[in-house]
């Protein structure tokens, strides 16, 4: 299922501690919560925390999975093993974030007030529901 991500080296085979899933979940919530409370104050910064809280519980289910992204690309790797996870009936969903990605990586290095308040609150909701998701999948497997 992975093959091409473990022979391109983009993820790596790894015993996860149910701890580290559980701190990367935690993180996730976490985020959500500090997203909303700066969203409106700095629509940057509130939609840089919403995205992290993406990729905070796009990492707790890789680890449960037994994988890790390589750190080069460790954000991009993770998306791309996300798409495979969750399957196509995800998919939109994931290349949604993986071009959020890219937009917080231009907001955070380059173009200071990139993200409008509204960007920020779509993600943030979209946001929410993929932690609901996770955290959803995440009580199956147990």
């Amino acid at each position: 299922m992975y093959d091409e991500l473990l022979r391109t080296r983009r993820i790596r085979e790894e015993k996860i501690s149910r701890a580290e899933i559980d701190r990367a979940l935690k993180r996730a919530a976490r985020d959500l919560k500090t997203a909303r409370k700066i969203m409106a104050e700095d629509p940057d910064w509130g939609f840089a925390v919403a995205y992290n809280a993406v990729l905070q519980a796009s990492r707790a289910y890789m680890f449960s999975q037994g994988y890790r992204p390589q750190s080069a690309q460790g954000h991009k790797n993770t998306f791309a093993f996300m798409a495979i996870a969750l399957g196509k009936e995800n998919e939109d969903l994931i290349t949604y974030f993986d071009r959020m990605r890219k937009k917080r990586n231009q907001a955070i290095y380059d173009i200071s007030g990139l993200i409008t308040e509204t960007e920020a609150k779509s993600l943030f909701r979209k946001a929410e529901g993929f932690v609901s998701l996770i955290r959803e999948q995440l009580k199956k497997q147990r």
